[in-house]
């Protein structure tokens, strides 16, 4: 079905701009914006813009809440999980590719109202709700439906996302979220351009925004690709501008990289690339800094800031070990640790759980 959509206005030359992200795509009568699920309408609906994806998605799963990757926002939950079609941004190394990439319908597979995908979260024991797979900025108007209809029944809503909006669409977007992990692609715009069909300065001020302008708990991710943005200058410059920007309390994943879609002539990231990266953030002076997408407990633990005491130990998405206080408090020193947390009871683990919902919108 299409759904009326939101954030455009019609130019002199009767085109249709979306003032959704900054690509700012100007739509004849019937086309497609690059993101492809969102569409200026012909006939009685030329002067519409149409969002083809509300209801319908790629296909629902319950995963571990540190798969977003989340590791401060109430570890060892489950969260219900699930993306749409198409995709903002133009990344070579795209990992979802056969999703964010689609350009066939039939790849949305399931469908289900705001409501239902409510129900399903509460019905699986999730404690939120995550927009992922490819990026929620593209269908947000589904997304904010659904975070109403989570919070009417006490569930959290999660976004993982490029942070590529525009400033009022991010404002309405994150009044509706809870937490969101935003991947920071690299630290030049030479990177944004030539591999993600974008520009950086969108993204650094999506997290300002959300660091001084909401109270959304978020995490940043950067994929380490060798030879592209995984160098010292570059890796030092993005900590240095966190540290400054965002604070040292905001929590940091560096993840490895394998060979996808247009970019299978680079070799996977090594290890100890990550661990190079972890060191130089933690000189910077960030206190939350993870590796991913690898074995390694030590640069997957939360250590305490105030005396170093390992609090979560982690081994990728499992929980060892945990100690945290239910108020977010190291036991040993009282030190706050940033973040959401709760009593904790046991965790869901690694699992990935597929779940149809199957409900007509």
């Amino acid at each position: 079905m299409t759904y009326p959509g939101r954030w455009w206005h019609l130019l002199d030359d009767g085109r249709m701009q979306c003032d959704l992200c900054p690509r700012d795509c100007r739509l004849h009568e019937g086309q497609r914006g690059a993101c492809f699920v969102r569409q200026r309408g012909s006939g009685e609906t030329r002067d519409q813009m149409l969002l083809t994806t509300y209801g319908r998605s790629s296909g629902f799963c319950i995963d571990p809440i540190e798969k977003k990757p989340l590791n401060h926002y109430y570890p060892g939950s489950s969260v219900l999980s699930f993306g749409t079609a198409g995709c903002n941004l133009a990344c070579k190394f795209c990992q979802n590719w056969d999703i964010s990439k689609s350009r066939e319908m039939d790849t949305l597979m399931d469908q289900a109202s705001p409501e239902a995908v409510a129900q399903a979260a509460i019905d699986s024991g999730c404690k939120s709700v995550a927009f992922t797979y490819n990026d929620p900025v593209i269908f947000a108007e589904y997304a904010m439906d659904i975070a109403d209809a989570c919070h009417a029944r006490g569930i959290k809503t999660v976004s993982v996302t490029a942070g590529y909006m525009h400033d009022q669409p991010r404002r309405e977007f994150y009044t509706k979220m809870d937490a969101a992990n935003v991947d920071l692609k690299g630290f030049t715009d030479e990177f944004y351009v030539k591999l993600c069909g974008a520009h950086l300065n969108p993204v650094l001020d999506t997290l300002v925004y959300l660091k001084h302008g909401t109270d959304v708990w978020f995490e940043i991710t950067t994929l380490l690709i060798p030879g592209k943005n995984d160098s010292n200058e570059e890796i030092t410059a993005e900590c240095k501008w966190i540290a400054r920007e965002v604070g040292l309390d905001v929590p940091l994943h560096f993840t490895a990289f394998h060979p996808d879609f247009k970019m299978m002539d680079i070799s996977r990231t090594p290890p100890a690339t990550l661990t190079r990266a972890r060191k130089i953030a933690l000189g910077e002076g960030l206190q939350y800094v993870f590796t991913g997408n690898v074995h390694d407990t030590t640069s997957g633990t939360t250590y305490c800031p105030g005396c170093q005491q390992p609090l979560v130990v982690r081994d990728w998405y499992e929980i060892e070990s945990y100690d945290v206080t239910p108020d977010g408090k190291c036991p040993q020193c009282a030190t706050a640790i940033a973040g959401a947390f709760e009593s904790f009871h046991g965790q869901f683990g690694r699992r990935r759980i597929p779940l149809a919902i199957h409900r007509p919108v």
